[in-house]
């Protein structure tokens, strides 16, 4: 059951991430309050879709612990987790929280699109407003 949903969720994010980059609406303007917007809506899904992944995770093992030295365990609330996944998708890293194990791998996936998706915001942006300089 846990892996089910982990490939759902993982499925969502995926969902979220091809509609952010399929749907053009934003192409009028090199600032568009649409594309933030749905940069907006797509961060908070990855966030919100890595910390249901890393509580179902939690399920089955430890996944963040307070030190690597103690390794003592952090207690799976969903907050707790909410916050492990913003301050990993923001690459805040503040080093209160270390996953360990399978968690490893999802916080260095996420932490890629927390990276990937702003930067690919600003691209676009930039993009629009070399085309509208050279078209108008």
């Amino acid at each position: 059951m846990t892996n089910f949903l982990i490939g759902a969720t993982i499925v969502f994010v995926a969902i979220n991430l091809v509609y952010f980059f399929k749907n053009k609406t934003y192409e009028k303007s090199y600032f568009s309050s649409a594309l933030l917007l749905k940069l907006v809506i797509v961060m908070s899904a990855v966030l919100f879709g890595f910390a249901i992944i890393y509580y179902l995770l939690s399920l089955n093992d430890v996944i963040l612990v307070e030190s690597l030295s103690k390794r003592k365990p952090i207690e799976p609330t969903f907050l707790n987790l909410l916050y492990f996944s913003g301050e990993t998708l923001v690459s805040v890293g503040y080093g209160d929280m270390i996953p360990v194990r399978s968690a490893r791998f999802f916080a260095i996936i996420e932490s890629f699109l927390g990276i990937l998706l702003p930067s690919a915001y600003f691209m676009k942006s930039l993009d629009l407003a070399n085309q509208s300089k050279r078209n108008g």
